[in-house]
C-alpha cells in the first residue's frame, strides 16, 4: 500500500501554526509563481527555522541550525551563479569524504542535486538550514571573492586603467560577474556595499581637487571612499548609461532609474544628476522591491496605532501625514493603504513619484510637463470611481481645495503636509486659501512623524541619565522605575554607530469636536496643541520617550531628532 507523504503546510500546520496565515501564504503563493516556503517567508506565516525543521523532518534531513561560513568552500560554490543559488535555494558548501555536502532551505533545491552531482563528479548529501541562514551563508560566500569599492579602486588605480569604460551594458545580477571592466565593477561595488549596508541614498560628490562617495544610512551620511578627481567623468557615465540619461548632456539636471539586482534581490534605484561647478553630482535613491508594509511595523505605540486603525477604517474624510522630507511619510501611507486594501476597495494614488508598486492599486506619476499635476490627476482620479484616494502631496490651493471637496462627496483621502507637528497642519491649509468650515468639517485627524535611529542590539549599554539630561528631556526619574535606558557603543555589525535601523515616533491629533471649536475661533496652532496634549495626545518628544523607555533608541537620538519640539508642560 502506498504511503501518503505529509506536505510541509500540514507538517506546519500540525506543529501550531495559524491556519489563517498559512491561507495567506498559500494565496502568496499561487499569486506570485513562487514556492509555498517562499510564500510563508513573504508572509512572515511562521518563523524561519520552524519552517527548516519542519521541513527537514518531512523529508527525512539532518537539521543544522547554522553554516561555518570560513568553512564554505568558495571553489565549490564559484560554478554557480547566485541568481541560480537564490532561486533554487540552495548553497553547495564543502566536501566531507567522498561527499559534497549541500545546505538547502526549499523542497524545490532537491531538484538540482543531480546536477550538482554531475558538475562536481562526486554524490551530494544535502541538509536542511532556515532560509534566513541560507540567505546569510550565500551572501558571505559570494562575497568573499569580491573586492570592496575602495579595494575596486585601489585595483583600477594600480592597473593604470583610470580611464577605461568597457562594456557599459549592464546584465543579470551586480554581484554575479567578477570579469567586469575596472568602471562597471567599481560602481557596481558601490552599489552592493550600499545595499549591504542598508544604505537609502549614494552620494557622488564632485569638488575641486577630490570626488566623494556617501552613503546615507539610517538618515546620516557618512564618506565611503574619494576616488581620484579625473575618474568622475566615467564614474557619472557609468550611472547615466545604467539609468537611460543622455551622457552628452552636462548643462542640465536629469532623473533617470537603474533596476537590477543584488544577491538575488530586485533593487530599483532613483537617479538624479546635478550639473555643479565642478562637474555633475549624482544621488541615487534605493528602493527594495517586494518590500511589505504593514502597520504593525511602523513603530506606533499600541494606543495611536489602534485609534489610527479605526481611523483609515472611515469611509470618507481626509487624514494627513505630516513632517519633514525623510521622515518615513510614503512608508506610513503605504501601510495604511495595505492595511485597508481589499477587493470591494478602488484605491487610486498620485505620486511624485511612484516609489514601490502596491499590489492591486492604481497608481498614477505626476508630470507637469504635460500638465498632469496633483491637481489635474486627482480631478481625473475622482471620474474613476474611486473609494480611497492617496494624494502625494498637497502643495497648493487648487490641491488642497479639490482634496477637500473630494473627502466631502464621500471618498476617503490621504495626502501628506510638509509640517512640523500635527497642530500646524489646520493653519497651512487655512493659509493655502481652503475655508476653515471645509478644513474642519473634512479633516478626520493629522499623524505628524520623524525617524529615530534604533540602538544595535549587539553592543548598546545600560545608561542612567543624569538630573539635567531628565531635565531638558522633561522626564520625571519616577517615570524611569521598571524601565532601563540604554545608550550608543558601537560595534562591527552596525559600523561603530551604535545604531542600526530606524523606526518611527508620532504625534496624533485626531481631530475631535473640541479641536474643531477652537481652529474655527482663529486658535493658533500652540493652543490647538496644548488643548490636544490636555486631550490625551502625546508629543512628538513625548512618544520618542516611550521608544527610550521601551529600550528601542537612546535618548540622545530622541533629543537630535525633537529639538523643534518646544511642547508645553
Amino acid at each position: 500500500m502506498a504511503v501518503r507523504r505529509v506536505g510541509i503546510e500540514e507538517t506546519l500546520l500540525r506543529s501550531g501554526i495559524d491556519p489563517a496565515r498559512m491561507r495567506e501564504a498559500r494565496k502568496e503563493s499561487e499569486r506570485s509563481g513562487v514556492s509555498l516556503i517562499e510564500g510563508i517567508q513573504r508572509t512572515h506565516a511562521a518563523p524561519a527555522d520552524q519552517v527548516g525543521r519542519a521541513l527537514a523532518d518531512m523529508l527525512g534531513l539532518p537539521f543544522r541550525d547554522k553554516i561555518d561560513h570560513e568553512a564554505v568552500d568558495v571553489d565549490l560554490v564559484r560554478p554557480i551563479s547566485l541568481a541560480m543559488a537564490r532561486e533554487e535555494g540552495f548553497l553547495p558548501c564543502w566536501k566531507d569524504g567522498a561527499f559534497v555536502r549541500v545546505a538547502i532551505s526549499d523542497e524545490r533545491a532537491l531538484g538540482m542535486l543531480e546536477d550538482l552531482r554531475l558538475l562536481y563528479q562526486h554524490p551530494v548529501r544535502p541538509f536542511v538550514v532556515a532560509s534566513d541562514v541560507l540567505n546569510s551563508a550565500m551572501n558571505k560566500a559570494y562575497d568573499r571573492a569580491a573586492k570592496s569599492a575602495s579595494a575596486t579602486l585601489e585595483g583600477i588605480i594600480e592597473d593604470g586603467l583610470e580611464d577605461e569604460e568597457g562594456d557599459l551594458n549592464l546584465a543579470g545580477d551586480i554581484v554575479d560577474d567578477p570579469n567586469q571592466a575596472p568602471i562597471i565593477k567599481f560602481v557596481n561595488s558601490l552599489l552592493s556595499n550600499a545595499v549591504k549596508d542598508r544604505a537609502s541614498d549614494i552620494h557622488i560628490e564632485p569638488f575641486e581637487k577630490e570626488l566623494a562617495v556617501r552613503f546615507r544610512v539610517d538618515g546620516v551620511l557618512r564618506e565611503i571612499v574619494k576616488p581620484p578627481p579625473k575618474l568622475q567623468a566615467s564614474i557619472v557615465s557609468r550611472v547615466k548609461i545604467m539609468a537611460g540619461l543622455n551622457i552628452a548632456e552636462k548643462r542640465i539636471p536629469q532623473d533617470g532609474r537603474i533596476r537590477t539586482r543584488f544577491a538575488g534581490r530586485e533593487i530599483d534605484l532613483r537617479v538624479s544628476t546635478l550639473p555643479v561647478r565642478h562637474g555633475e553630482r549624482v544621488v541615487m535613491r534605493i528602493l527594495e522591491k517586494g518590500t511589505v508594509f504593514s502597520l504593525d511595523g511602523v513603530g506606533m505605540g499600541a494606543d495611536n496605532l489602534a485609534l489610527f486603525r479605526a481611523i483609515i477604517q472611515k469611509p470618507h474624510g481626509i487624514v494627513l501625514v505630516t513632517g519633514p522630507t525623510g521622515s518615513g511619510k510614503t512608508t506610513t501611507l503605504y501601510s495604511a493603504l495595505a492595511e485597508i486594501n481589499a477587493p470591494d476597495l478602488n484605491i487610486l494614488t498620485i505620486e511624485d513619484p511612484i516609489e514601490y508598486e502596491l499590489r492591486g492599486i492604481g497608481q498614477t506619476q505626476v508630470n507637469p510637463k504635460i500638465d498632469l499635476t496633483f491637481a489635474s490627476a486627482l480631478r481625473a482620479h475622482l471620474r474613476q470611481d474611486p473609494d480611497v484616494i492617496l494624494v502625494g502631496e498637497i502643495r497648493d490651493r487648487e490641491t488642497a481645495e479639490n482634496a477637500v471637496q473630494a473627502s466631502l462627496t464621500g471618498h476617503l483621502v490621504f495626502s501628506t503636509l510638509h509640517t512640523n507637528d500635527a497642530a500646524t497642519a489646520f493653519t497651512r491649509l487655512i493659509d493655502m486659501g481652503v475655508e476653515k468650515f471645509l478644513v474642519t468639517s473634512s479633516l478626520l485627524a493629522v499623524l505628524a512623524q520623524r525617524l529615530v535611529r534604533k540602538l544595535c542590539p549587539n553592543c548598546k549599554a545600560p545608561f542612567v541619565p543624569t538630573d539635567g539630561e531628565l531635565r531638558e528631556a522633561g522626564i520625571d526619574r519616577a517615570a524611569l522605575v521598571g524601565h532601563t535606558v540604554y545608550r550608543s557603543v558601537g560595534c562591527s555589525s552596525c559600523n561603530s554607530t551604535g545604531y542600526r535601523g530606524r523606526s518611527g515616533i508620532y504625534e496624533f491629533l485626531p481631530v475631535s469636536e473640541e479641536v474643531r471649536e477652537l481652529v474655527l475661533a482663529n486658535a493658533p496652532a500652540n493652543a490647538v496643541a496644548k488643548r490636544a496634549r490636555e486631550l490625551g495626545m502625546r508629543s512628538l518628544r513625548d512618544d520618542g520617550i516611550r521608544v527610550v523607555l521601551e529600550g528601542r533608541t537612546s535618548l540622545d537620538e530622541v533629543m537630535r531628532v525633537t529639538q523643534e519640539d518646544v511642547s508645553e508642560a
